[in-house]
């Protein structure tokens, strides 16, 4: 995640409204019955999204849907992704008012909350348009296809240094130990959950990573709990190289700074989607329905490619920032984290502390 703002949206809800004075339609290609959908959502007037999604990425989303929707006012709490599970699971428990629908970037914790019953069944109109593998049952649902990236210092990492693969890097560490000692950024993933999950699937599909691990260690690594710290550090040169940052908030805050360099890796890449859910007790189930398939429309997705620079889960969308761009550019490499039961794997509470516990060993954050 990017840094919060101290109060407005850190602590508090950031309560975005777009009220504009235009005729709401059902989407050319929806179902005759989507009208009561939208009827619906006019009449509940209100929709609460508890988001890890930086709002200056969502505000042409929230705006453009606005646009057919007038009336729906949306209340956009932009937090952490360990405090979005942690808060929603907070108030669901005490029985109070929580979101309707909850978007985080946090895969493992979202279907996590699925997995527990607590997302409403409701298949997208746009169901068919994404792959396969970012949707479980019709309950949870990738939203944005973001590579991870390393991340350098172009003023102070020469070109020769830049490394292509994992192994790449990992040789790097080894040979260039004294230039990236204390130098080297990544999450920390005790305290972020995008950073826990990014790593624990890096150790399934590495065979070196245990290696790489040890040699963070040796360097000195640093870690962050937030995109933006890392990609601040990156940039004054108190840190050169950020390992597994999202790519999307990388290349945007890369478009206007030029210290900064983003790099996708060739032996294989990471990539992250977005998982959106309805609450199943959400209290403007009209509302959430139309926001999903709002996101996963052609228009939505375009929106997400070309304005918000999340990267656009769809094929048919064009831009620099889609699935599409991102195939040409690395084709087979790509390794889209899919939404099935395969994400719990390490939040059981054993497996989740042994693997800290040998982290910590091995990358010297004890």
């Amino acid at each position: 995640m990017l840094i919060k703002k101290p109060i407005a949206i850190a602590l508090t809800a950031l309560s975005l409204s777009f009220t504009l004075h235009v005729s709401a339609q059902v989407p050319a290609g929806y179902s005759a019955d989507y009208a009561k959908i939208v009827d619906g959502a006019k009449k509940e007037g209100k929709l609460v999204i508890y988001s890890a999604t930086d709002s200056k990425a969502v505000e042409p989303l929230l705006k453009d849907f606005g646009t057919l929707y007038p009336g729906i006012k949306i209340e956009f709490n932009d937090m952490n992704s360990t405090e979005v599970y942690n808060r929603f699971i907070s108030e669901a428990a005490a029985g109070g008012a929580t979101a309707d629908v909850l978007w985080s970037s946090a895969m493992d914790l979202q279907f996590k909350l699925v997995s527990e019953g607590y997302g409403a069944t409701y298949k997208s109109q746009e169901a068919t348009a994404i792959p396969a593998w970012a949707n479980y049952k019709d309950s949870a649902y990738g939203t944005t296809f973001e590579p991870l990236a390393i991340v350098y210092n172009k003023r102070l990492v020469n070109a020769d240094e830049v490394p292509a693969t994992h192994d790449d890097l990992l040789k790097l560490l080894h040979t260039k130990a004294e230039k990236f000692r204390n130098k080297v950024t990544s999450y920390d993933i005790e305290k972020s959950g995008v950073g826990f999950l990014f790593i624990t699937e890096d150790a399934q599909i590495n065979p070196q990573f245990w290696n790489l691990a040890k040699s963070f260690g040796d360097v000195g690594l640093r870690v962050q709990s937030s995109t933006g710290t890392m990609l601040e550090r990156i940039s004054s040169g108190e840190n050169l190289i950020g390992y597994n940052v999202i790519g999307s908030y990388a290349q945007a805050r890369a478009a206007k700074d030029p210290s900064l360099g983003v790099v996708f890796t060739k032996d294989y890449n990471l990539v992250l989607s977005r998982v959106v859910f309805i609450n199943k007790s959400a209290r403007n189930m009209n509302a959430s329905k139309l926001w999903i398939d709002y996101l996963l429309s052609k228009r939505g997705q375009t929106i997400i490619a070309n304005e918000s620079q999340l990267y656009s889960l769809r094929s048919d969308v064009t831009g620099t920032s889609t699935l599409a761009s991102l195939t040409t550019q690395l084709g087979g490499a790509l390794k889209p984290i899919a939404i099935t039961p395969a994400l719990l794997q390490y939040l059981d509470q054993t497996k989740r502390l042994a693997f800290l516990k040998q982290w910590k060993e091995a990358a010297g954050k004890k």
